[in-house]
């Protein structure tokens, strides 16, 4: 379900946003799915409460998850959930961009490495669908 990498730059609880981002964006989670709660989701990967924690709240003011009293965190529903989360994953590749052209990287150079990613996912994908043959 999800991946963490402990070793990585990026604190855990932006990963776990980032990933419960591109789960709902990839339909993996659909809107009103309820989400593990904290102490569960906590124990099943192996890091702290107060970091799930924090992605839940980071999430919820974001807009994607809502809480319930008592019933736990669900996945947003509505039509502008998945806009929302574009517009949001967008800001990064804008933020990324805006430092890339200010290191001195040229267009080109960013748009060549943004077309790797895409086209590496896409090999991926299709081996994936090419092993369930």
């Amino acid at each position: 379900m999800l991946e963490l990498d402990l070793q990585s730059r990026q604190p855990i609880y932006e990963q776990l946003k980032s990933q419960i981002s591109r789960m709902v964006l990839t339909g993996d989670l659909q809107p009103h799915d309820q989400l593990p709660s904290v102490r569960v989701f906590a124990r099943d990967l192996g890091i702290n409460p107060n970091t799930v924690q924090k992605a839940y709240q980071d999430l919820e003011r974001d807009g994607i998850i809502y809480s319930a009293a008592g019933r736990g965190c669900f996945v947003g529903g509505g039509a502008e959930l998945g806009e929302k989360l574009k517009a949001m994953h967008l800001e990064g590749v804008t933020w990324e961009a805006r430092r890339a052209q200010s290191a001195g990287i040229p267009c080109q150079d960013v748009v060549q490495e943004v077309r790797r990613v895409y086209d590496d996912a896409q090999l991926a994908k299709e081996g994936e669908s090419d092993d369930t043959n």
